[in-house]
């Protein structure tokens, strides 16, 4: 009888080895999960920031105040343009500093293309 015990407290040790290996594995996935998602976000943010200094070149101070105005309602059209504008000033394809009639015209072409053709039918 004592060595059926022996087996089953093997037995039983064996599960819980197991068990806490598993369990270990989990964390260490977590955790290596949890790290690149904290990178995504630095490097996002990184961006942004460089983003935003970029714009303080880019835009003249009253474009930027209407560019804020906009990011309150559209935030994600705002960053298409930021984007735009950064990418077109890196390539040296626009003169500036981009003035409130120019980022008007831009919104107007950006927004223009996001719009959705809506029509009324009477049933």
């Amino acid at each position: 009888m004592g060595e059926t015990m022996s087996v089953a407290d093997d037995e039983l040790a064996q599960i819980r080895a197991a068990r806490q290996a598993e369990i270990q594995r989990q964390i260490e996935t977590q955790a290596e999960q949890q790290m690149q998602t904290e990178e995504l976000e630095s490097a996002a943010q990184e961006e942004a920031s460089v983003i935003a200094a970029a714009m303080r070149t880019i835009l003249t101070p009253e474009a930027r105040d209407r560019l804020a105005r906009v990011e309150l309602g559209h935030p994600e059209l705002a960053t298409t343009v930021k984007q735009h504008l950064y990418t077109l000033h890196q390539a040296n394809r626009i003169s500036i500093p981009v003035d409130d009639e120019m980022l008007k015209r831009i919104l107007q072409g950006l927004s223009e293309n996001n719009r959705r053709e809506t029509t009324i039918r009477r049933i």
